[in-house]
């Protein structure tokens, strides 16, 4: 066993469980780290951002599109506060993820010194486990430990920090293997009293999501429903989790999801959650799946047994994560005649209809442009978006066909998008990655065009331009109608902005004029590798698919005026 700093330990810890790629924003607290991985470059590609939340961002996105462990490197205090968002998103959406941070030495904790953080208190609650790697030679050990932490039952962030002593030093300590994670998996006979819940129903629904599936288990709950003639739904923000294009499809579970779909869930008389949480965006608010007591008879698979009967007292609960569960339910099939038959068939009918944009208020319609679009990518495209209003329009409109086909943040935070194209572009360089974003969110992460133009991605960029904060504008109009404050932007000219990087950038206010400028975008992005960007001004008026500002506020002052 060699003698070995600790952050060549560290690194190639890495390389033993399967890392090939990082995301950092450099710092003087884990120089022997950056050290380590340029000596190991031609294995590892180190990716540097230009603020902690951007790298975070794109670790947590690696991590949803490519099932890994994303890694992100920071340094101490603010670098670290920088990076929150990340390991908060990656808890609320069950990605796993590795957060380092560089800390200060052993020798001077406890005494407020400069930048000094306790981080066990400070990212508790939002990590599945957060250590202090004190001892050089405990390195292996507790990153073997967070790789399986982060990778095993419901996925997640660990958040390991790493004192400068203990990066500094030296050691002579056996490297530790990476460890498979096991497959929990149902139990006979809760298969067979699941199999004695479809036979009793007359109106199930099948609602799939969460993380951690593979193609094997896709395919395999695909022929599930297809053997029981099941409705398929995602859950909200997981619309790669069932090919949308498949007969048994639904639809998308979730905030501005179709009336008609959101009465065939309620009116539900079995309700078969796959590995999902039923969370708020899901339910519309606990509204459609009530708890404690759901209407229906809730049959609800997990990988993470404290999720069971956390939020609702299910009829059937099952430990078990998507490669477990599909393995059980490959054989079974109906005891005899269906009688929902047919009900697949009239739910996707019912989702195709929603799939023809209405109108708008102004000259630019963004239901029609991402209709539009739809034709237009490839099937294995990468769509990634932030969070906002403009979101709605591409979880309707656009149809996504399996991992690896959209990113988007399930916990709702702004600025997501563009880190995680350039996440997405670094995994998937064939690809052609998409990026949607609202005025507000990109510039949150906007200086990211730095990071994609150094790395010279290839990805395009629509950025829908309404100069206010629309979700929070809907919702004021709603609970305080007529008095609309604090929402303006004042915003830059984002197509000269993605310029000033070398990029391509064009301006477009009228619906015809999108897709000449997408298709002269799509060609730039592709013959320069470098990052092509449209802003599209489109009417305030027009917040969602399905209503206007003005209706909001009519509606809210006829209440307000009975």
């Amino acid at each position: 066993m060699p003698v070995r700093s600790g952050g060549d330990i560290l690194v190639r810890h890495l390389m033993l469980n399967g890392v090939r790629r990082v995301f950092m924003v450099a710092g003087e607290s884990f120089l022997p780290c950056i050290d380590a991985l340029y000596e190991n470059r031609d294995a590892i590609d180190t990716i540097s951002f230009r603020q902690e939340a951007g790298a975070a961002f794109a670790a947590e996105a690696h991590g949803k599109l490519t099932g890994e462990a994303g890694i992100c490197f920071v340094t101490r205090g603010p670098g670290a506060s920088n990076a929150c968002i990340g390991v908060h998103t990656a808890y609320q959406d069950g990605t796993p993820m590795v957060l380092f941070i560089g800390q200060i030495g052993s020798d001077t904790v406890e005494r407020d010194c400069f930048q000094e953080v306790d981080y066990r208190r400070m990212f508790g609650p939002m990590a599945k486990w957060v250590a202090s790697i004190d001892r050089t030679d405990r390195i292996p050990e507790f990153v073997a430990r967070a790789f399986q932490v982060a990778r095993s039952g419901r996925p997640g962030p660990v958040v390991l920090a790493l004192p400068e002593d203990t990066l500094w030093g030296k050691a002579a300590v056996a490297d530790v293997p990476p460890a498979e994670p096991a497959h929990p998996h149902p139990a006979p006979a809760e298969i067979e009293r699941l199999a004695t819940l479809l036979a009793a129903a007359e109106r199930p629904f099948m609602i799939v999501g969460g993380a951690g599936w593979n193609e094997p288990a896709l395919a395999s709950i695909r022929d599930f429903a297809e053997r029981f003639d099941l409705p398929v739904g995602v859950s909200w923000r997981r619309l790669e989790c069932f090919d949308n294009r498949h007969p048994n499809f639904a639809g998308h579970v979730g905030y501005g999801m179709d009336g008609k779909l959101a009465r065939r869930l309620a009116e539900a008389d079995l309700l078969l959650a796959v590995c999902t949480r039923l969370d708020e965006p899901t339910t519309e608010g606990y509204v459609h799946v009530a708890s404690p007591l759901p209407r229906q008879k809730l049959v609800h698979v997990h990988a993470d047994p404290n999720e069971l009967g956390r939020v609702y007292r299910p009829e059937l609960a099952m430990v078990a994560d998507p490669t477990g569960f599909a393995a059980a339910v490959a054989g079974l099939s109906p005891k005899g005649s269906l009688r929902w038959a047919g009900a697949a068939r009239a739910a996707n009918d019912e989702y195709l209809a929603t799939l023809v944009p209405g109108p708008m208020p102004g000259e630019t319609n963004l239901a029609e442009i991402s209709a539009s679009l739809r034709p237009k990518l490839p099937r294995d495209a990468c769509v990634t978006l932030g969070a906002g209003n403009f979101a709605l329009f591409p979880h309707r409109f656009l149809q996504f066909s399996g991992l690896g086909t959209q990113a988007s943040p399930i916990c709702g935070a702004m600025g997501y998008g563009l880190p995680a194209a350039i996440a997405a572009k670094l995994a998937f360089p064939q690809r052609q990655v998409l990026c949607y974003a609202g005025d507000g969110c990109f510039q949150m992460t906007m200086q990211e065009l730095g990071t994609a133009a150094q790395n010279r991605l290839g990805i395009v960029i629509l950025v829908f331009n309404n100069g206010m904060w629309g979700t929070i504008r809907q919702h004021q109009e709603r609970e305080y109608p007529a008095r609309v404050f604090g929402l303006s932007l004042t915003n830059p000219d984002f197509a000269a902005l993605v310029r000033a990087y070398g990029g391509h950038g064009e301006t477009v206010a009228q619906t015809g004029d999108f897709m000449p400028a997408f298709e002269r975008a799509q060609a730039f992005a592709e013959r320069e590798s470098m990052p092509a960007l449209i802003e599209i001004r489109y009417d305030p008026d027009g917040i969602t698919p399905d209503t206007t500002l003005v209706a909001v506020r009519a509606a809210a002052l006829a209440r307000a005026a009975a």
